[in-house]
């Protein structure tokens, strides 16, 4: 039978707010699409996969796609799933809702980190301080945000994607006008098929590159958290996972591939933005400082997520009895503060050792969440398999969103996961970070087992005391001593 999360069995569980709106819940998903991968990171993509740099876009967007509909099937056959992660544990047990859910924790308040320490780099240029006190204000004020209300985030986050956004959509505006009225096709067409053509480094290149872009393209599965506190879950799951491709295509197929019809890729330097590149080629003046400042957005925008997702993550942890209780405790505007503030100390931490050991303790760090989120999606992928196999047995009117060409699809997705991670093994560069995320898997997997342990020896005192043994899959607002 499936499990039913612990808002849906117990009337005295902790809720929390509301208050977000379809328009929050739309830019929270875009706003996690779009990072700072796109406007600076891109550039190792294309130097390392010339101009068909666009079609591994294409097709980790396309995994992601998939993914994001099997979330969208499971979250409105089991509506008030407060995180995606549960859905693991509903369709594997709770080693795989456990693991989870400490494992994308993990991934975002070290993304947390990166950001601020990212931020700070970039607010140097016009701030004369040192990158340590600039990344601890950074995250201080986002802590700040996201101790206020869910609103407050969702409002800065709706702002801080819709700066974003346009920005995209103007650079790709001024790239395709700049093609047709300043360009002639003759230029266009030598930046796309010249210096050893389309594919520079053969068709597998394409192929090979998924495993470095899909973390790009990921992050769109935090609508999926956020709709838990919007005025209408279900609608709002359902709206997200069906526009998610349409978005990644044309914010990062799209500008990727007017950048590779401007600039000749060869000319694209590793760590400087190639829509700086482009726009400098354009000759639109103050291209450096723009993109900075949307650099920064971006940042800021990854940051704000990253708390909030990360203390969402750690209540919901909290409530099925794999975090402390105490982190249930709800402000008077039904913010987990005291989760809010594990999250940020983390980040704290992680900041430090940026600044102490960053070629030691924070290049670990890093690496050990590389592949974090290929685990979280390929447990979500087997996961829906599972489910749907149960629904279909049981209630199949609860399908009123479905994985297309199931179960075929399904199994497909797992099998280009599984061999995403193979491929990493097979990457000089990926293979340290797949090895630590393993380490990753292995210490929290070495957790779950103590928790256990921990949980039998006190359930067996409370029985021989006479009180009441909780099963261990029961939430933990059921434990009464």
């Amino acid at each position: 039978m499936d499990q039913q999360p612990a808002s849906r069995q117990d009337p005295t569980s902790h809720h929390l707010g509301h208050s977000l709106k379809k328009r929050h819940v739309t830019m929270i998903s875009l706003g996690g699409i779009i990072g700072a991968g796109l406007f600076v990171g891109s550039s190792a993509t294309i130097g390392a996969m010339g101009p068909a740099a666009c079609l591994s876009y294409l097709m980790a967007g396309i995994v992601v796609l998939f993914v994001m509909r099997m979330l969208g099937e499971m979250a409105i056959s089991h509506p008030g799933v407060g995180s995606f992660t549960e859905f693991t544990r509903i369709g594997l047990g709770n080693w795989a809702g456990f693991t989870n859910g400490w494992l994308y924790w993990y991934f975002w308040v070290i993304v947390v980190a990166v950001e601020a320490v990212a931020g700070a780099g970039i607010l140097q240029r016009w701030i004369p301080a040192p990158v340590w006190m600039i990344g601890l204000v950074l995250l201080s004020v986002m802590t700040a945000i996201n101790l206020l209300s869910v609103k407050s985030y969702g409002e800065f986050e709706y702002w801080f994607a819709s700066i974003k956004v346009a920005a995209i959509i103007v650079f790709i505006v001024v790239g395709v006008s700049w093609l047709f009225g300043f360009s002639s096709w003759h230029q266009t067409a030598a930046n796309l098929t010249g210096n050893r053509g389309f594919l520079p480094f053969g068709a597998m290149s394409v192929f090979a590159g998924v495993p470095t872009v899909i973390f790009a393209v990921g992050g769109a599965e935090i609508a999926t958290i956020a709709a838990a506190e919007s005025d209408d879950p279900s609608r709002n799951v359902a709206a997200m996972t069906r526009s998610v491709i349409l978005r990644v295509i044309t914010f990062y197929v799209g500008s990727i591939f007017v950048i590779a019809c401007v600039v000749p890729w060869a000319l694209i330097k590793v760590g400087y933005s190639p829509f700086v590149a482009a726009l400098e080629t354009m000759h639109i003046p103050g291209a450096a400082d723009m993109m900075n400042a949307i650099v920064l957005v971006a940042v800021l925008s990854a940051l704000n997520s990253g708390l909030y997702v990360s203390s969402r993550i750690m209540f919901r942890l909290a409530e099925r009895g794999d975090a402390p209780h105490a982190l249930l405790t709800l402000s008077p505007n039904h913010v987990p503060r005291l989760a809010v503030l594990a999250s940020s100390v983390v980040g704290y931490v992680a900041i430090v050792a940026a600044i102490v050991s960053p070629q030691g303790v924070f290049l670990y760090l890093v690496n050990a969440s590389g592949a974090i989120m290929l685990f979280v999606y390929l447990s979500i992928a087997v996961s829906q398999i599972v489910i749907r196999r149960r629904i279909e047995a049981r209630e199949p009117q609860r399908l009123q969103l479905k994985m297309w060409l199931f179960p075929w699809l399904s199994y497909a997705v797992v099998a280009a996961i599984a061999g995403v991670l193979i491929a990493m093994g097979f990457d000089r560069s990926l293979a340290s970070q797949l090895m630590a995320s393993l380490g990753s898997v292995a210490v929290v997997s070495l957790a779950f087992v103590l928790t256990r342990q921990a949980r039998g020896r006190a359930a067996g005192a409370a029985a021989s005391q006479g009180g009441k043994l909780r099963r261990f899959d029961e939430p933990a607002t059921h434990w009464k001593k």
